[in-house]
Parts: structure tokens; C-alpha cells; sequence
């Protein structure tokens, strides 16, 4: 467990146990056993902890999430008393303790994510689960309206402005590259502006936020369960799939046998998923915009093996959709 080191660390360390008597009073007193932790990548001001809670008579092994965004406690809660891959939730709410917090207190599922285990067969698990994630999604909130989706030509300046500014590899190429993207981008957009949206994409679809279900769980079946929803937003498919390819173009052996992107177009139709002509070319073009813009969070996405792999994408698609476009 990383320490608590200051700023909105301490606050954030503090604010579970300063929560505690409400949570409990709001589980009815059920709640027990609780211990507060922050993980080494958390950065938020959220505050996580295991406890047990009572349901049905028993004690289970449960995780608490305060504050959790409106969209993630939406899905959570939403479709955790469907068959969708999703965590089963024993208490939750909107405010707490007087205070506009939302929470949740969920299931607590054994092992690791399924990351820690990189091969073919958990990225076809993965793939069944976004499936039936989509279905269940689409039976609970069928009126899907489009959102906004990223400024992509502002993304594309700061690109452009990153290559010019930062000693990044192969800076020429990408100036190139990107100077014919942006000479081809109205079309582009228009492409994949028309796309339907039709699918309720999870958001940030990795293997580092799967888990499974046991055997001798007392919260359901046995199987994968997808976490984290907070990216949870109407799109197309090819999102979900692209964003799921993309943090694994520098390792291209994962993807050659993996094959993500086939993986979640079967899964999609043993489902009976609606699938369109166009879903190749517009994969292709999230495959340019997702590849174009890597430069521009050169904070986040800098490493000089992930800046090639990303200008071989680009360089490899961009032909191809300009030439449909």
C-alpha cells in the first residue's frame, strides 16, 4: 500500500475513516471489518476499502468506492442485478452523510486482474465479456444519444506543436505524416462523425480491468466481470476496440496472437450484435485519429518504442483511409 505523502493524498487517506459512521448507519449497520487503503497508481481523491457486509445473513467480502463519479455508479448499479459481466452491489447512493457523495459498496472479487496473465485466451475473455456488457447496456438504456466527442483538430495542432518542439523519434516522419492528416481531416471527421452509435462502449477496455468470479462465491455465477466504469459512454464499437489494440502497438507479438479487434468482432455477433459495412474502414479511421494524436500527451504516451509503434499505425492506415475517404 503506497504511504500517505500530503496535498490530496493525506486528505483523500483521511476522508474513509471521517466517512465511516455515516456508511455504516447508511448500511444498516451492516457494515464491518473495514480497512482503508490507496493503491500505487491512485491519484484521485477518492478513498477505497475491503469490509464485510451482511446480506442475506451472510457475511461477504466487499469493497467500498466513495466518491464514485455519476456515470460509473449509473452502470454499476444499473446492471449489476442483470446477467452483464458487472460487479453485484450490496448498498449504494447519491449522498452521504448529509454531503453530495456518491457511493458504493460492491463485491470484492479474489485474485488479480487478468493482466497479470497476457495471452490469447484473456483477450478472448475479455472480448465475450465487452459483448455481453454491450447487450445487457443496450436491453437497460436503449435511447442512445451521441456525446461530443474529442476537439480532434485541436488535438492535432498540440500533435503537431509537440513534434516541432520535443526531440521525439523520428520527428521528421511524424511532421510528414501529420501534415497529410491534417490536409485530409475534414473528410475524415465527416467519416467518422456519420458512424453509428449504437453501443453503449465501456471506455477503457484492457485486460487491467477484468477479473473473475469463483466457484465458491456468494455473490453469483462464476465467470469474468468487467470493472471501472466511468468512461461508459454511447459510440460505436470500433472504440472499445481500437482502445483496446492501441496500448499494445509496441508489443505487436501480443497482438498477433491475441487479435483483439477479431476477438470483440466474434464476440459481437455470437451475441447477434448489429455489425455495419463500414465497421472495417472505420476502424481504420480510429486507428489514424487515436495514432495522430499520440504526440500530443507526450507527457503520458512519450516512450520512444510507443511513438514508433504509433507512427507505424499511422503510416500504415492513413493510405488506406484516404484513399476511401
Amino acid at each position: 500500500m503506497a504511504e500517505a505523502t500530503g496535498g490530496a493524498t493525506t486528505r483523500s487517506h483521511a476522508l474513509g475513516p471521517q466517512l465511516e459512521p455515516a456508511l455504516v448507519a447508511a448500511c444498516d449497520g451492516l457494515l464491518s471489518d473495514i480497512t482503508w487503503f490507496r493503491t500505487d497508481w491512485q491519484r484521485s481523491g477518492a478513498a477505497t476499502g475491503y469490509a464485510k457486509v451482511e446480506v442475506d445473513g451472510q457475511q461477504r467480502a466487499a469493497v467500498i468506492k466513495v466518491p464514485v463519479g455519476p456515470t460509473e455508479l449509473r452502470v454499476t448499479c444499473g446492471l449489476c442485478e442483470t446477467s452483464a459481466p458487472t460487479p453485484r452491489v450490496a448498498y449504494s447512493g447519491r449522498e452521504l452523510g448529509g454531503a453530495d457523495l456518491a457511493w458504493v459498496v460492491m463485491e470484492r472479487l479474489p485474485g488479480d486482474p487478468l493482466a497479470a496473465h497476457l495471452h490469447a485466451s484473456v483477450f478472448a475473455e475479455l472480448a465475450d465479456a465487452a459483448a455481453a456488457f454491450y447487450q445487457e447496456a443496450e436491453r437497460a438504456w436503449p435511447t442512445i444519444a451521441p456525446r461530443d466527442e474529442w476537439d480532434w483538430p485541436a488535438l492535432l495542432e498540440k500533435a503537431q506543436t509537440n513534434a516541432r518542439e520535443h526531440a521525439i523519434v523520428e520527428e521528421q516522419s511524424w511532421r510528414a505524416r501529420l501534415r497529410e492528416v491534417k490536409r485530409n481531416l475534414d473528410p475524415i471527421l465527416r467519416a467518422w462523425d456519420a458512424r453509428p452509435r449504437d453501443t453503449w462502449c465501456h471506455g477503457d477496455l484492457h485486460p487491467g480491468n477484468i477479473m473473475r468470479r469463483d466457484e465458491a462465491s456468494p455473490w453469483g455465477e462464476a465467470g469474468p466481470v468487467l470493472l471501472d466504469f466511468a468512461e461508459t459512454h454511447p459510440g460505436h464499437w470500433s472504440e472499445d476496440a481500437i482502445y483496446m489494440e492501441r496500448l499494445f502497438w509496441a508489443r505487436p507479438e501480443i497482438i498477433k496472437e491475441a487479435k483483439p479487434v477479431q476477438a470483440l468482432r466474434r464476440a459481437r455477433k455470437a451475441l447477434g450484435l448489429r455489425s455495419h459495412e463500414e465497421d472495417t474502414m472505420l476502424l481504420d479511421i480510429r486507428r489514424v485519429l487515436i495514432s495522430a494524436t499520440v504526440p500530443a500527451f507526450i507527457d503520458r504516451h512519450g516512450r520512444p518504442a510507443y511513438l514508433k509503434a504509433s507512427l507505424d499505425v499511422l503510416e500504415k492506415t492513413l493510405p488506406r483511409v484516404v484513399a476511401e475517404v
